[in-house]
């Protein structure tokens, strides 16, 4: 890569977006120029201040168009949640596809953990779709979309592992996520349903939203493998706690669910050659037994150069929400200058290579 420096604007400033803040005022070649936000009390805050930093200079605005008007060379976009419907941002995936194509005619690169734009765009509907090319090809632009998980554990990592490989068979991928020191009782007992009774717990809820986020970049894999996919299925379930429980957002009693699962599927002349399983847990002592592991990810290549990797988080159970925000917003940072001097177009990973960060990093 050239050692060119970077105008880089930083759009929303949730979590993961204060935490690629942080990230770019601290980066030796990017340079900040802007802070998009939607909360109107942070309207005229130095963005230093939203993010633990320094004073910037730069100050955050809910102005979207002075913020497109800057015309950088690279937009972090991160609002938070998107899909089909309204979001908690406010934004529909039209509201969405207006935004990145504003950015991309005037020639505004684009990184972000928007799930709508994984695995080329396919999510979006053709005609949004077709827009988003077309804005790329009018600014000779492009976007590239990643994260955790979806992103660095289903398309990065894997991608390692399988520059090795001859002959590929099947890849597994597993996530386990401890929930029990969560602080948020909303979340994991009302979004999540753990500590419900079992009749009135769905696993068609949670199985629908989590197919439509990791179908597309498990597709993206897939092909990276070699395989064609014949049909994607996905399934749900739920595992009772066998013992009363106490965790950090309440009480989980003996019965009710206690763990959840989603298994997405793909087939291949009527084999499974990829297989994900999200595993979510308050407790590990569940009935069916399920092999519960530490929070982290199981990945498995079965091939002629076969690895079975397991990756616990190194950190307390009780710290890791402090953690999350690195792992989703780090790679996105990384990537500027490899997205900047990409040719047109809705970039998959396998489009960039390996992303190595660049520069001194600093100590937290």
């Amino acid at each position: 890569m050239s050692s060119s420096r970077y105008r880089v604007v930083q759009w929303a400033t949730g979590n993961t977006g204060q935490r690629a803040l942080r990230e770019v005022i601290r980066h030796p070649s990017l340079d900040l120029v802007g802070v998009r936000v939607y909360d109107p009390a942070k309207e005229g805050v130095d963005a230093g201040e939203l993010c633990g930093e320094s004073p910037t200079g730069i100050i955050a605005t809910t102005d979207r168009a002075a913020v497109i008007g800057l015309n950088a060379d690279c937009v972090i976009y991160m609002p938070r949640a998107t899909g089909r419907g309204a979001t908690r941002a406010g934004l529909t995936e039209d509201e969405l596809v207006d935004d990145v194509v504003a950015m991309l005619e005037s020639g505004t690169n684009i990184v972000t953990t928007t799930s709508d734009l994984f695995a080329g765009g396919v999510r979006f509907s053709d005609e949004n779709r077709a827009r988003v090319l077309e804005a790329c090809e009018q600014g000779k632009s492009s976007v590239w979309a990643s994260g955790s998980d979806p992103g660095f554990i289903t398309e990065t990592l894997p991608f390692a592992l399988l520059s090795v490989q001859r002959r590929i068979d099947r890849i597994e991928i597993e996530e386990f996520g401890d929930l029990s020191y969560r602080p948020s009782a909303n979340m994991v007992m009302e979004q999540m349903r753990f500590g419900k009774p079992l009749a009135e717990f769905d696993p068609d809820r949670r199985k629908n939203h989590l197919f439509g986020e990791y179908q597309p970049p498990l597709s993206v894999l897939a092909d990276a493998a070699g395989f064609t996919i014949d049909e994607w299925t996905a399934e749900g379930g739920v595992a009772a706690a066998k013992h009363d429980t106490t965790i950090v957002s309440g009480e989980i009693k003996a019965g009710t669910a206690g763990s959840q699962r989603v298994i997405i599927t793909g087939r291949s002349a009527g084999t499974d050659v990829i297989r994900f399983i999200q595993y979510a847990y308050v407790t590990m002592d569940v009935d069916p037994a399920w092999d519960l592991r530490a929070t982290g990810w199981r990945v498995r290549v079965h091939g002629d150069a076969p690895f079975d990797l397991d990756m616990a988080f190194p950190v307390p159970p009780e710290e890791i929400a402090s953690y999350v925000p690195a792992y989703n917003a780090n790679g996105p940072v990384n990537a500027i200058p490899y997205v900047c001097a990409a040719a047109p177009g809705i970039l998959t990973t396998e489009d960039l290579g390996f992303i190595l960060p660049r520069g001194p990093r600093h100590a937290s």
